[in-house]
């Protein structure tokens, strides 16, 4: 790092700390930053500080807002008996792709993960919980990604799910384990909501 200028360096640690950034892209990122004139570098600060400050979880679902609560939450077209959980805010992007689910969402941030210190109160398992204490949600889909800490925080909501009568249905295999929702297309996802089965 001492061969460039401290700012420089500074740019290219930060930008090496984001997922998929390897030192040599966060090099090629940094003197791309510093190419661009001033007026786009500086919308290009203002777009993260400003998705940093406005962007919140919904009070509803977890999802990431701008606005409480969420689109999703408000549009009343959507199917209020069914909620579908998904391990990330972009899994819902993958699902909303697919143009056959219109039930609602609820966010994790995340699975249960001893390995990693994560147990269920450092996902939003508890505010699911509430979601369901009311009488009008009659199932609800785990669609979590189909990893080990996937698959075990699948089986752990769908036994607290159990004494509330509430339908627990998990999507259908047929997505590798080990895959993440959002790299898979369409069709792949639509059918693994079809098939889905209960727990």
């Amino acid at each position: 790092m001492d061969y460039y200028a401290l700012p420089i360096a500074n740019l290219i640690e930060q930008l090496s700390k984001l997922p998929g950034i390897g030192r040599k892209t966060a090099q090629r990122l940094s003197f791309h930053i510093l190419d661009m004139d001033s007026a786009e570098a500086e919308e290009l600060a203002i777009a993260i500080t400003d998705a940093k400050q406005k962007v919140h979880y919904c009070s509803i679902c977890c999802n990431l807002t701008d606005e409480d609560p969420c689109h999703i939450c408000r549009d009343n077209r959507r199917d209020k008996d069914v909620i579908c959980v998904v391990e990330g805010a972009k899994d819902i992007i993958a699902m909303e792709k697919t143009r056959e689910y219109k039930g609602l969402y609820h966010v994790l941030h995340g699975t249960i993960s001893p390995m990693e210190n994560i147990g269920p109160n450092e996902i939003s398992i508890r505010e699911l919980l509430n979601r369901i204490s009311d009488d009008e949600v009659k199932e609800v889909i785990l669609a979590i990604n189909p990893t080990v800490e996937g698959e075990a925080t699948a089986l752990y909501i769908a036994k607290l799910l159990k004494p509330l009568n509430v339908k627990t249905t998990r999507i259908a295999h047929g997505i590798p384990v080990g895959g993440d929702l959002e790299y898979f297309d369409e069709i792949t996802l639509s059918r693994a909501l079809e098939n889905r089965r209960e727990l």
